[in-house]
This record gives structure tokens, C-alpha cells and sequence, in this order.
């Protein structure tokens, strides 16, 4: 694959800035002008970027309604009503669940929770569940990452006595449902400094404000911090402000004392006695919590997240491992069959984006077939199969496109729809797919830009090994934790040659291990390029050639650096 080189061009001004900076806080101009980059300009906040503090949180009764939703809990648990904990099936809405349920049944015992059926419910608060409410006694019922568009099922709960409050981050709609408190920072008249929570981000700011409101100290809330930080990594949101300050201490959680529903899904991850990272969460941790929603019932995420003997935690890890296995096998099968179908499109090279529909499809993983089609033909694909008498489904983004509005162009054509810039949820009646691809490709080649629809590598800066000291790569790792919006930076440096010792590795030999120098330092730089060993021959030319990068710890030598080749072109 070819990818562009997209290099951040500096302002003199910036670079002036940068140097600043760097002076200031004894660091390399190169991470000051990174810092510049993040819309960090002094000494004060790039110290509360690198170190991020606790107290730094907002004060949660900014958000509207916190006041509101903390009296009508208070209120409930006074009368002993029965509390019903209600929230989406996904990593975001099952740790939110669970860390509602965990730090209210501390205190109170008439609770019980509830995550609806993928498959007979669909996402967000059903009818179904609110009968579950009624014929349980159900008093109120907290909802979690989803609800701010269950307008008639909130009302069909209030006609049935039961109250709603809702903690949600998705995009409301101008009527929002007759809940008695809706937290939503993304709602128009919000008061919150910081509208990027994630779901269980939301859930969080309330049992503060509960526990505030109550005389209950901070450090109580601190072991529940491991599954804010994994929420934060699966649901991709922004890793700056609250959500850094949110990660950074819910990651210190993980690896030093993670709940023991946590520490099982560690545990059958094999990433015991490792240093657990956000990259750890989105590809390992959160797969397979999210893959009891996509083959089973979410519920037994929640089961396992708030389980309290660690043999009984390993046994339910396991199942949700081979669930993980399942997601797996669907997930090759249902790609290479919708590859094959997008192969075979019509004027493919003139679309700009990709709809497929196929009723056989499994409703649990086409949000994952989304993805991959995405990172394949760099164009937002919407992958829908049947659902009773609907064809439901997922959509996904490319960089900077966001999809929300693209879907919400064509909501005359819809039944319901919901999410966010990068990826969304739709249903509609089958016969509206043809008319619901033309109106989402129209709105799609009139709004995306040339550099969003081909593989882009953002270059942070051009440096030369000898930039590359201990020093350096310390100070670079305190920009942990990485995520949207804190990317972890990717170097550039030109000329370089092969030592001598570089070579093919892997099971079916697609990578290379390599060897490096470069003209201006006599370091030779450890590297590796995963699945590029197309690039061996020429490297072997000893002529020189380009890389861009990621600079990682050796994971075999604790402590030495080691390049994480992004892409190899001669000079």
C-alpha cells in the first residue's frame, strides 16, 4: 500500500513558541513543538498535561441537571424504591453499568440492572425492557450510554409510574424523552466546561456529584476509575482534558489494583505482569467485553465486570474469551464476503462511499465489517443486515469526515438512528436501501475531501537518530496516555541504511527486522515493519532510504528503544 506523507508544516511563530516552551521545562524543542501542536503553550499546563491531577476534575454539578438527578436518587434510596441500572450493550454502556451498580450497592441493596438483547431488542431503551421495570417494581431507572433518543419509551415508563434519568454522550435530538434529569454535555443547553465524556465517563460525574452530595470522600470513587479508562479507550473519545486526567489515573488503577472482573479478562488476555496500555484496551481488553453483546447478551459483560470471587471471574473470562474466538472466525468470513461484493461494485473508483446490505449477515459484527472496509477503501461504509422486518446496522468514518451528519441527511428515510462523528447506528425498512445508498453517497461526495479517501500518514516531525536519547524517550513517554485527539507522534527520518543485519521474520516471513544508520550519528536504531517485507530487496541495495515511525520500548529489553516502522520509501 502507498501511503501519503502528510508533514504538520510549522509558523515561525510556532517554532519560536516551541523553543520557548521547551526551554522552560528542560525538554527537547522537538516534544515542545508536539506540546504546541496539542494547544499546550506554558510551563503551567504542559506540567497538568504530563501530570495529571484528580483535583483538576470539574465540579460535576456544572453539568445541567446533576442537581436534579442527585435529589431524585437520594430521594429513591430514602424511600427504598427499587433502582434499576439500564444501559447499552457495548464496552461503554456495560462498564457504565457496572460501575453504577457497583458504587450504589455499596450503600443501598434494592437494586438490580439490566442490558437489552442485541438481537430481540436492538440498542437503546425497548419497550421490553421497561416492562422488565414494571413487573420487577421498579421505581426508577438510571440509563447509561444510550436513551437520549427514547422519546416514546420514557413516556411509556412516566404513564407506568417510573422515572427516567438519563447519562448519555451522544448527539440529542431537538425533543429529548421526559426524563426527570438528563445528563448529556452534548445537549444545546449545556453548562458543562468539557463535552467529550464517554458513557461511563457520564455515569462517573454522577456517583461524584452522589457521592458529594452525600459526604462521601473522592478516594472512594478511585477503584472505579480501571473501567472509566477502558471505556475511554474502546468508545474512542478525545484523550485530552477531563478524559485525560480520567485515563491517565484509571490506567494507575489498572495496573496496580484492577477490580476483579478486570484482572480475569487480564488474566485470560495474557497480559499479566505487563504493563497494561490504552492500546492494550482497544485491541485486547475491550474486544473481548464487547464480544458477549455481539454473540451472546451483554448482561454477562456486566456479570463478570462486577463479580467479586476472582475463580468465579476466570471461569465467566473464559466463556467471554471463546465468545472472542466466535467474534473472530465471523468477523474473517463476513469481511472477505462483503470484500468480494465491494470488488464487484459498479464504478467503485468513482464512489466515495460503501453501502452493503445482506440479510444472512451477523447483526453482532458488522460494526467490526464497517471498520475493516474503512481501513481497506478509505471511504465511510454503512454495513446493514435484517432485523425482523428492518435492515439495522452500523456505519464508520474516515479521519475528519464525520458520519453523523451524512446518516442524518437522509433521516426521512429512517426509523432510528444515533452516535457520533466516527461511527452510528441506523434502521430502516429494507425497501428504503437503495434510496438510503444514493442519498448517502450524495452527501458524502459533496462533503468529503480529497486527502480523507486515500492513506494518509501524518508526520509530527523530521528528526535524526541522535535526537533519540534516553532523555528524550522518557520525556516523550510522559505524553501517555495516546488516544484521538493525543496521537501518539510519528518521526521521519531520511536517508538511512540498512547496517547490515536487517531481515524477513514471521510465521509466513512478512516482516522485517531491521538494523539502522543514518549520516548524522553513529547510533544503529533497532526497528520493526510489520507486514512490509516487500521491502527487504531494496534495503538490501544499501542505498538509503526514508521511515516514518512510532518510538516504542523493546518489549524483550526493558528499557532500549526499538522503531515501530509505519512506512519504508527510497530516498
Amino acid at each position: 500500500m502507498t501511503h501519503k506523507w502528510n508533514y504538520r508544516p510549522v509558523t515561525p511563530e510556532q517554532e519560536e513558541a516551541s523553543r520557548k516552551l521547551a526551554k522552560g521545562l528542560g525538554v527537547s524543542p522537538i516534544l515542545g513543538r508536539l506540546l504546541i501542536e496539542r494547544g499546550i503553550t506554558t510551563v503551567a499546563s504542559a506540567r497538568k498535561f504530563f501530570h495529571p491531577q484528580l483535583p483538576d476534575l470539574h465540579d460535576p454539578f456544572l453539568m445541567k441537571d446533576m442537581d436534579v438527578a442527585v435529589a431524585r436518587l437520594n430521594r429513591a434510596m430514602g424511600r427504598k424504591e427499587r433502582i434499576l441500572i439500564y444501559g447499552d450493550y457495548d464496552v461503554d454502556g456495560t462498564t457504565a453499568v457496572s460501575l453504577v451498580y457497583k458504587f450504589i450497592q455499596q450503600f443501598y441493596s434494592n437494586i438490580d440492572y439490566y442490558i437489552p438483547d442485541r438481537y430481540n431488542e436492538g440498542y437503546g431503551v425497548s419497550f421490553k425492557g421497561v416492562d422488565y421495570a414494571v413487573e420487577t417494581g421498579v421505581n426508577l431507572v438510571i440509563v447509561l450510554d444510550c436513551g437520549i433518543k427514547a422519546v416514546e419509551e420514557v413516556a411509556y415508563a412516566k404513564e407506568r409510574g417510573i422515572d427516567f434519568i438519563i447519562c448519555d454522550h451522544h448527539v440529542p435530538d431537538e425533543v429529548m424523552p421526559p426524563a426527570v434529569a438528563i445528563l448529556n454535555a452534548k445537549r444545546t443547553d449545556n453548562t458543562y466546561p468539557y463535552v467529550h465524556l464517554s458513557g461511563c465517563g457520564v455515569g462517573f460525574k454522577f456517583m461524584q456529584a452522589f457521592a458529594m452530595s452525600n459526604g462521601i470522600e473522592f478516594h472512594h470513587l478511585i477503584p472505579l476509575l480501571d473501567l472509566v479508562a477502558v471505556s475511554i479507550a474502546s468508545d474512542i473519545v478525545p484523550i485530552m482534558g477531563e478524559n485525560r486526567i480520567l485515563a491517565y489515573h484509571g490506567l494507575k488503577q489498572i495496573n496496580s489494583n484492577p477490580s476483579v472482573g478486570l484482572k480475569a479478562i487480564i488474566d485470560v488476555c495474557g497480559l499479566t505482569d505487563k504493563e497494561i496500555t490504552i492500546s492494550d484496551i482497544v485491541f485486547k481488553i475491550g474486544p473481548r467485553i464487547n464480544a458477549s453483546g455481539r454473540i451472546q447478551n451483554g448482561k454477562e459483560a456486566v456479570d463478570l465486570l462486577t463479580e467479586r470471587d476472582f475463580t468465579v471471574a476466570l471461569e465467566k473470562a473464559g466463556q467471554i474469551n471463546q465468545y472472542n474466538e466466535t467474534r473472530k472466525d465471523l468477523d474473517k468470513s463476513m469481511t472477505e464476503e462483503a470484500n468480494h461484493i465491494v470488488e464487484g461494485l459498479e464504478g467503485l473508483a468513482d464512489r466515495r462511499s460503501i453501502v452493503l446490505y445482506n440479510e444472512a449477515w451477523h447483526r453482532g459484527v458488522i460494526g467490526i465489517v464497517a471498520s475493516r472496509l474503512t481501513e481497506i477503501y478509505y471511504r465511510p461504509a454503512v454495513v446493514l443486515t435484517r432485523t425482523n422486518d428492518l435492515a439495522t446496522g452500523s456505519a464508520r468514518s474516515v479521519s475528519g469526515f464525520d458520519v453523523y451528519k451524512a446518516i442524518e441527511y437522509c433521516r426521512d428515510l429512517l426509523e432510528n438512528f444515533g452516535g457520533h462523528t466516527y461511527a452510528a447506528g441506523l434502521s430502516m425498512k429494507v425497501e428504503n436501501v437503495p434510496a438510503f445508498t444514493r442519498r448517502f453517497e450524495e452527501f458524502v461526495s459533496q462533503h468529503i475531501l480529497p486527502e480523507q479517501t486515500c492513506a494518509v500518514i501524518d508526520i509530527d516531525a523530521e528528526i535524526d537518530f541522535k535526537d533519540i536519547s534516553s532523555k528524550f524517550f522518557s520525556d516523550l513517554k510522559k505524553f501517555n496516555p495516546f488516544g484521538p485527539k493525543n496521537e501518539k507522534p510519528i518521526f521521519c527520518t531520511r536517508h538511512v541504511y540498512d547496517y547490515g543485519t536487517s531481515k524477513v521474520v514471521g510465521r509466513d516471513q512478512e516482516h522485517i527486522k531491521l538494523e539502522l544508520v543514518d549520516n548524522k550519528s553513529n547510533n544503529v536504531m533497532n526497528g520493526i515493519a510489520f507486514g512490509q517485507s516487500s521491502h527487504v530487496r531494496y534495503i538490501k541495495t544499501k542505498r538509503a532510504f526514508d521511515i516514518c515511525y512510532t518510538i516504542e520500548e523493546n518489549t524483550h529489553k526493558r528499557g532500549e528503544v526499538q522503531l515501530q516502522i509505519e512506512d519504508i520509501k527510497p530516498s
